[in-house]
């Protein structure tokens, strides 16, 4: 065998020859969702939309789209064992079994400082009026045809919450859960992109430049009785909330007991950023072209923009009443951190105000409703768990 033998037969068997041999099937698809991947590691490295959520997704849509790598080759399907399944694919069971949202949610209640929820009530209603996205997507999804399963796991978009979306997902519609996934860290991701347009619209300028009050000092008791209250009050109610948010607040508890500094330092760090690094590249690989680039998938991609853009509204519209009640005591956009993508939303809160007044200060105020909108989403869940499952 000659050189030339040897050049024909790799290029005969390279990815190159794979695409343009199914070019007219599968292989324009794979260049399509590529060139997606490309967007958005373009808005992650250079815009710096949430890039370490955005950049692992993104490539983790680039690795699957690539032809005959077997990264996320299924061995079970054909008989095989589990190990010998590509590695993206071995990765994703983290998903599939919700151990990775559950830990995901562990970090965050590691990260998460509840004294504004605690010291502001009100917040609870704002993150409670932020769920209204959930709730126009699930009824959309019913009326366009989707199960009434299919159209909770849609829904739960609406909460920018992806780890609560995966495990709904799971639960109500396994089938779905690639593109719910991609779609819900997807938007989370592109909050700083998808939010302002909306607030603007929606809030005056003098309600936007309204400076709210000091907020009073929690005692430590009171952090420490919060999540176990949480824990205890929501389980009883709604036993299927439990994995999500005992585990929200038990890395909430070793924050605030004070007495386990190194498991709350490797919860915050290690630990967030390993499975920051597997969530989102195993999510990101779900979107391969040939599951993807279909009109239901694609249709559950824009049923979720719809529902991350009424759950924006609600928490606004909702935002604005507090203002007119309370005397402009109550700045609108903290309205919009309701979502529950912490301390995302919250931060672009802080960003849109300060465009208005550069000098006022809103992202302790705007975390209340942003760690309202975490329990809220999961309480969400939980209800379309007792309706719909079984």
């Amino acid at each position: 065998m000659n050189f030339f033998d040897i050049l024909g037969r790799l290029m005969g068997e390279s990815g190159f020859a794979s695409i343009g041999a199914n070019f007219s099937t599968t292989g324009w698809q794979q260049i399509v969702m590529i060139i997606i991947s490309f967007v958005l590691m373009y808005l992650a490295i250079k815009k710096e939309y949430e890039p370490l959520l955005l950049l692992p997704i993104a490539f983790g849509m680039f690795l699957a789209n690539l032809p005959l790598t077997g990264l996320t080759y299924d061995a079970t399907v054909n008989g095989g064992a589990w190990y010998e399944s590509g590695i993206l694919h071995i990765i994703y069971m983290g998903d599939k079994c919700s151990v990775f949202p559950c830990l995901m949610f562990l970090t965050i209640g590691a990260m998460t400082d509840f004294g504004p929820l605690i010291a502001n009530p009100v917040s609870l209603l704002l993150g409670a009026a932020a769920q209204f996205g959930i709730y126009v997507a699930f009824f959309l999804a019913n009326v366009l045809g989707f199960t009434p399963q299919e159209a909770a796991a849609i829904g739960i978009i609406g909460g920018a919450d992806g780890p609560t979306s995966i495990y709904l997902a799971n639960n109500l519609a396994p089938h779905l859960m690639a593109p719910i996934a991609v779609a819900a860290y997807s938007y989370m991701a592109l909050i700083p992109l998808i939010q302002p347009p909306i607030m603007k619209a929606f809030t005056t300028r003098k309600a936007r430049r309204t400076r709210m009050t000091t907020l009073r000092q929690i005692s430590k008791t009171e952090k420490i009785v919060f999540p176990i209250f949480v824990t205890l009050f929501t389980s009883l109610l709604l036993p299927s909330v439990a994995p999500l948010l005992g585990m929200l607040m038990l890395g909430n508890l070793f924050k605030e007991s004070g007495v386990v500094e190194r498991l709350v330092d490797t919860a915050t760090n290690q630990l967030c950023n390993i499975i920051t690094i597997l969530l989102g590249v195993s999510v990101g690989a779900t979107a391969d072209g040939a599951t993807f680039l279909t009109p239901k998938t694609l249709g559950i991609v824009a049923l979720g923009l719809i529902a991350f853009a009424f759950a924006t509204w609600g928490g606004i519209i909702l935002g604005n009443v507090l203002y007119a009640l309370t005397g402009g005591k109550i700045n609108p956009l903290i309205g919009s951190a309701g979502v529950s993508a912490v301390p995302m939303a919250a931060r672009v809160s802080q960003t849109v105000g300060s465009k208005d007044d550069p000098t006022n200060f809103l992202l302790m105020h705007a975390m209340g409703p942003n760690v309202a909108g975490v329990i809220g989403s999961a309480v969400a869940a939980g209800f379309f768990m007792v309706v719909f499952k079984g």
